[in-house]
């Protein structure tokens, strides 16, 4: 996890995407409590605020659900979800231009795959 000065989105937005992925690898499981506004503040070097803004934008995303008096916890589903938006994701921002210009160079899926299995173009 970490933020990066050169990404053009908010702190609170990759803070976010760094609990997403944490979620879609498995190191943090659901029903398992996230990490507090203030433990991310103290990791990040960033003020609780932002912290904060980026566990709301997971709970409206419904990531994330809060256990009043213990903290927010990742919701049941959550790994799934995020894996269907960036398989979604993925594909427009991938695969979509890949057989536009496919199709404009008269390549066929099948070589599409071809190139795809090879190590080496």
């Amino acid at each position: 996890m970490g933020i990066n000065s050169a990404d053009s989105r908010p702190i609170y937005a990759q803070i976010a995407e760094d609990l997403k992925e944490m979620i879609l690898s498995g190191e943090l499981q659901e029903g398992e409590r996230a990490p507090s506004t203030k433990e991310l503040s103290e990791f990040h070097g960033v003020n609780p605020t932002t912290s904060a803004r980026a566990m709301t934008l997971l709970s409206e995303e419904g990531l994330v659900d809060k256990k009043r008096g213990l903290g927010m916890f990742v919701s049941a589903n959550a790994r799934r979800r995020i894996r269907e938006e960036r398989t979604r994701q993925f594909a427009r921002d991938f695969v979509l231009p890949l057989k536009r210009e496919a199709a404009l160079l008269g390549l066929s899926d099948e070589d599409i795959a071809k190139f795809m299995s090879k190590e080496e173009l």
